[in-house]
């Protein structure tokens, strides 16, 4: 048994915030609108000089749903080598990820290692009813994988 790995996780990654906080309501501000995210420079965003090779990005929030409505979010991880001309680099359709009030978490899995130097998230929220259900959702990624590890 590895006890090593249930200590500290936090010197096996870095968290960071993707992009900033957004405030949808359904039919008006924010909805099927899509957010760029912020430019995450895999080479010097982290401590430990070393870029990752994984990450988990997320979307997470809360939402006020009307019966029988949701929220869909579908999303775009771009890549740059310099920070100006971006590609997709992974996609995915609008995903279900409320159906009721409560919490959303939804979750990417990002295999990085043939990413170019940045990379960032581009989501687009979409409310079902016509008015009223809302979305407060913010967008975060845990990095890891690197060759190597703060000290």
């Amino acid at each position: 048994m590895d006890i090593t790995q249930k200590h500290n996780v936090a010197s096996y990654g870095a968290l960071k915030k993707l992009a900033a906080a957004n405030a949808v309501t359904a039919g008006g501000s924010g909805d099927a609108t899509q957010v760029t995210g912020i430019t995450i420079d895999r080479m010097s965003a982290f401590q430990n000089g070393s870029m990752p090779g994984s990450a988990v990005f997320a979307v997470v929030g809360e939402t006020t749903l009307a019966s029988s409505q949701t929220l869909t979010i579908a999303y775009t991880i771009e890549h740059s080598s310099d920070n100006s001309t971006w590609s997709t680099y992974q996609s995915a359709t609008a995903a279900t990820v409320a159906t009721a009030t409560g919490d959303v978490n939804f979750e990417i899995a990002v295999d990085l290692n043939s990413a170019h130097r940045y990379v960032r998230l581009k989501y687009t929220p979409d409310l079902s009813a016509s008015g009223t259900d809302t979305a407060a959702l913010r967008a975060v990624g845990w990095f890891a994988g690197f060759d190597r590890y703060a000290q």
